[in-house]
């Protein structure tokens, strides 16, 4: 059976201004997702609107206000950037979602089902899985769907955390940065609680249980996120030719009390600096375009700490944003969705 397929990208969100309301909002959205904050409704209600909304939204409106650019957002701007350029290259329409706040998911649905699509391939803009972002995600977009066309038959782009063409692309878009020269480069991935990961394994009996269970392959690798984020690393430095003893990992952005993945990215970029490492390149893999996180985070807030404690630069090499080879990367991802040669199920990831 011929289907008239679609391409719907999708990823995280921002506010739609750096008002302070507006932040409210997103992060009012954003928090009360259970895959986000994983406690109890009444839990997670209390914690956000007694603990986290009155205080967090203007800080978090000043963050996004240093980065704010005069079209919106930076995750925003540069996806719909991405999304333009990849249906420039494309038959089949290509639509842009984000799971929180705008364009909606609700929306991008809407304007495939226009175009009478059967069948639509759902690429979430997260390299690695994690149950709050790639998870998330994926089943508001399956909600979503087959609440207004159970029909249509929704297939769902895998993780790519170590996919060949997205390494190349992640190499290639550095290298101009790398080529400056440095004495460390950190990989900076975005943190989880490890209760996250400890969920994810379907086993219930591999992830965190030993220092090295990210090692070799297992199959409770597969919606590890910890675990994603090495391979990562490991291809990175072998496609970029990165020398053993220059790069380390660390995780940024925590959140709350409880055990997050450790190191710190914030604790080891201190540490590094007193250590005397005086040139710091930060690569942040975890995210395809740069946002908050990236611009405010790490190259502002983190690198003026490292700055502080001794330390002479620091670098953000940037996300891929709209490099020619992550156009590619993601025309080969629809180039494969449309192959007469692959069946759905082959494609569709669980």
């Amino acid at each position: 059976m011929n289907y008239k397929k679609g391409v719907l990208l999708v990823n995280l969100g921002s506010p739609d201004s750096p008002a302070v309301g507006d932040v409210r909002r997103y992060l009012r959205e954003f928090l009360m997702d259970g895959r986000v904050l994983d406690a109890p409704w009444l839990i997670r209600f209390c914690v956000v609107y007694f603990l986290i909304l009155p205080f967090r939204p203007k800080d978090s409106a000043e963050a996004y206000r240093k980065v704010w650019l005069p079209e919106g957002s930076p995750l925003v701007v540069i996806s719909k950037k991405v999304r333009e350029k990849l249906q420039a290259r494309l038959d089949v329409p290509v639509e842009l979602a984000m799971r929180y706040q705008n364009p909606r998911i609700e929306k991008a649905i809407d304007n495939l089902l226009e175009h009478a699509v059967d069948e639509i391939l759902l690429i979430p803009l997260f390299p690695h899985y994690a149950m709050s972002s790639y998870e998330t995600a994926v089943e508001k977009t399956r909600t979503i769907l087959y609440g207004k066309a159970p029909s249509v038959k929704l297939v769902v782009q895998p993780p790519y955390f170590d996919q060949p063409d997205y390494i190349q692309a992640l190499a290639v878009s550095a290298q101009e940065t790398l080529d400056l020269g440095y004495d460390h480069l950190l990989f900076s991935f975005h943190g989880l609680p490890e209760r996250h990961l400890k969920k994810a394994d379907q086993g219930g009996n591999h992830c965190l249980v030993a220092n090295n269970c990210c090692s070799g392959n297992h199959p409770a690798h597969r919606s590890c996120y910890r675990a994603q984020c090495f391979k990562t690393v490991e291809a990175f430095v072998e496609a970029a030719g990165i020398p053993r003893g220059k790069y380390s990992v660390s995780f940024q952005s925590r959140l709350g009390r409880d055990p997050w993945i450790k190191p710190y990215t914030d604790a080891e970029l201190t540490r590094f600096a007193k250590q005397g490492i005086k040139r710091m390149l930060v690569i942040c893999p975890a995210f395809v375009s740069d946002c908050l996180e990236t611009l405010e985070e790490i190259g502002m807030r983190e690198k003026e700490s490292f700055l502080e404690a001794g330390g002479e630069s620091l670098d953000l090499i940037p996300c891929l944003n709209e490099h020619p080879l992550w156009l590619k990367t993601l025309e080969n991802m629809v180039a494969e969705f449309l192959s007469p040669n692959q069946s759905s199920a082959e494609r569709k990831y669980d």
